[in-house]
């Protein structure tokens, strides 16, 4: 399994690379602009990722741009619904408006910081993916 790991707070990023690395092979990225890149990089027609922990409050590129983006990549190479990545927001936010807000623009599911190992499995589980 290929992991994209987006967050511009590098113990975020580590943290969930500590958590993740036994699933698969981990791809990191500071800023939502280097993950969209990365993103377009790696898919190259069909899926490449299959599962990206995306931060929202980061500097230029928010993660709610980085998840619309992806969502209109995927869209454009006509990857369908049930291919396209899984997209695990981790966030401070929680704030009604903003868990809606992600769903609306294509997030798998939705997990506050600090995120805590159990409930990181629990989404991977409801997601498929073990």
């Amino acid at each position: 399994m290929n992991i994209l790991i987006v967050d511009d707070n590098f113990a975020s990023r580590r943290l969930l690379r500590a958590y993740l690395k036994g699933y698969g092979e981990c791809y990191l990225a500071s800023n939502g602009q280097e993950a969209i890149e990365l993103f377009k990089e790696k898919t190259e027609g069909e899926p490449f990722f299959d599962l990206i922990c995306l931060d929202i409050m980061m500097p230029a590129v928010d993660g709610h741009e980085v998840l619309q983006s992806i969502r209109e990549i995927e869209r454009s190479i006509n990857i369908v619904e049930e291919n396209q990545v899984k997209i695990i927001i981790c966030s401070a936010l929680d704030d009604r408006n903003d868990v809606v807000k992600s769903f609306d623009y294509g997030a798998s599911a939705y997990l506050v910081k600090p995120i805590e190992v159990g409930h990181l499995k629990n989404a991977l589980l409801e997601l498929g993916i073990s």
